[in-house]
């Protein structure tokens, strides 16, 4: 192996072309969710937040809660969609989206929260994010720095739509993801955010792009402005959270069940594009 090149060798570590990688991903998926891979539903959507998961089972008639030894699920048959609470951050967003390849998903979308960087973002904006720049840690194992961390088209046009019906405004465009926490007090990361023309930043978009796309995951993301970092008093407190959650996650956990409901039946065919 040490003999072949960089790209050989690449393709020999992506989960559907190495028979042990995906029987061992299998039973991560498994173990980490409760839930064996033929369990899920073909649509997913991922959080970070255990009420996410909670508002999904409230709503569902037939939900069924799986809880697993790091994350919880449930699932869905009536509305043909399964949810996964997988925690925070990139290095457990990539173990996430490429396990989620042994599931075989036809469509996979982020219902992440971020911080507005463009003074025009209020909090409760969506943001459905076109790119997202990869300052993570986890991305650079399954692609090279060059490539760009891009969701599957045809997920954001269906959120889109889906917005669009329901009389949404959203904003789109690049997000900046990063694992540095407490970059607030980084003034020279701060005027790296101002140089970059970011809308908004987070911490796991442009792992789950990246990733997703190196497994053949199919992955959109639809964002809520949940805090404005930049602004005076913008970074977010316990109070502010509280009253975030309160206020606009129904209306984000609802849109995302209703794209991935639907999308099944009105979407375009999904196709991730060979490379």
């Amino acid at each position: 192996m040490e003999h072949l090149p960089t790209s050989h060798r690449n393709a020999a570590n992506l989960i559907y072309a190495n028979e042990e990688k995906w029987r061992i991903g299998r039973d991560i998926l498994s173990r980490y969710t409760g839930t064996e891979p033929e369990g899920f539903e073909k649509q997913i959507i991922l959080t970070n937040f255990a009420y996410y998961a909670e508002r999904f089972a409230a709503i569902a008639s037939d939900a069924v809660s799986t809880r697993g030894t790091a994350m919880g699920a449930v699932h869905s048959k009536e509305l043909g969609v399964s949810i996964i609470d997988f925690s925070i951050g990139s290095p457990v967003a990539a173990l996430i989206i490429e396990v989620l390849a042994t599931a075989e998903p036809k469509a996979t979308l982020f219902l992440g929260i971020c911080g507005g960087l463009h003074r025009s973002l209020v909090v409760g904006d969506f943001v459905l994010p076109t790119a997202a720049i990869r300052d993570d840690g986890a991305s650079r194992h399954f692609m090279p720095p060059q490539v760009p961390a891009l969701p599957t088209f045809k997920i954001q046009k269906f959120v889109s739509q889906i917005l669009v019906e329901d009389g949404l405004d959203y904003r789109t465009g690049v997000v900046h993801t990063t694992d540095y926490r407490f970059w607030e007090f980084d003034e020279p990361f701060k005027q790296q955010l101002y140089d970059e023309r970011a809308l908004a930043i987070e911490m796991e978009t442009a792992t789950l792009f990246s990733v997703g796309f190196a497994s053949k995951v199919p992955i959109g993301a639809l964002l809520l402005v949940s805090d404005l970092p930049l602004a005076e008093g913008g970074v977010k407190t316990r109070e502010q959270a509280r009253a975030v959650f309160h206020q606009h996650t129904d209306r984000h956990i609802e849109i995302g069940i209703r794209a991935m409901s639907e999308i099944a039946e009105r979407g375009e065919h999904i196709r991730h594009y060979r490379w």
